[in-house]
């Protein structure tokens, strides 16, 4: 599978290696963010509870803007933008929503969105407290 990115892609932040407790397969992304060679989310979300664990899906959309034509390239870069702009709120996972080419006044542009996904043991959501403990103590453990 290439590293094409496509919507309902799902990149998982491997620095807490959920994909391999979980048996996920994933490859490598970018940096700490692998792809996960899914592209069905619903699949996903069965494999993930029949483990007894939880996906959960976070209604607010992140949209990224690039001007030019839909490449590989520029939708690769307007990941990486989401990337960073979610990385605070310490989620695991991101699933890419939309990748729409657009025009206005002769000008090309694109749209990439994509909504925070959060894989978990726990019924309710982590506060970002608690989501940011595990992180702290995982990024200890690594070294």
């Amino acid at each position: 599978m290439d590293l094409t990115v496509q919507v309902g892609t799902i990149v998982i932040d491997d620095g807490n290696r959920t994909a391999s407790l979980l048996s996920l397969p994933s490859q490598p992304y970018s940096g700490n963010w692998s792809m996960l060679k899914t592209r069905d989310s619903c699949a996903l979300d069965r494999e993930i509870h029949a483990a007894g664990w939880n996906f959960f899906f976070l209604a607010a959309e992140v949209k990224v803007m690039f001007f030019g034509a839909l490449r590989a390239q520029k939708i690769h870069s307007a990941l990486q933008r989401i990337l960073r702009r979610v990385k605070p709120e310490n989620f695991n996972c991101l699933e890419v929503t939309g990748i729409v080419a657009k025009r206005f006044l002769g000008l090309s542009y694109g749209m990439v969105s994509a909504h925070s996904r959060h894989i978990q043991q726990g019924w309710r959501l982590d506060n970002l407290e608690s989501r940011r403990n595990v992180q702290r103590d995982e990024d200890w453990a690594r070294g």
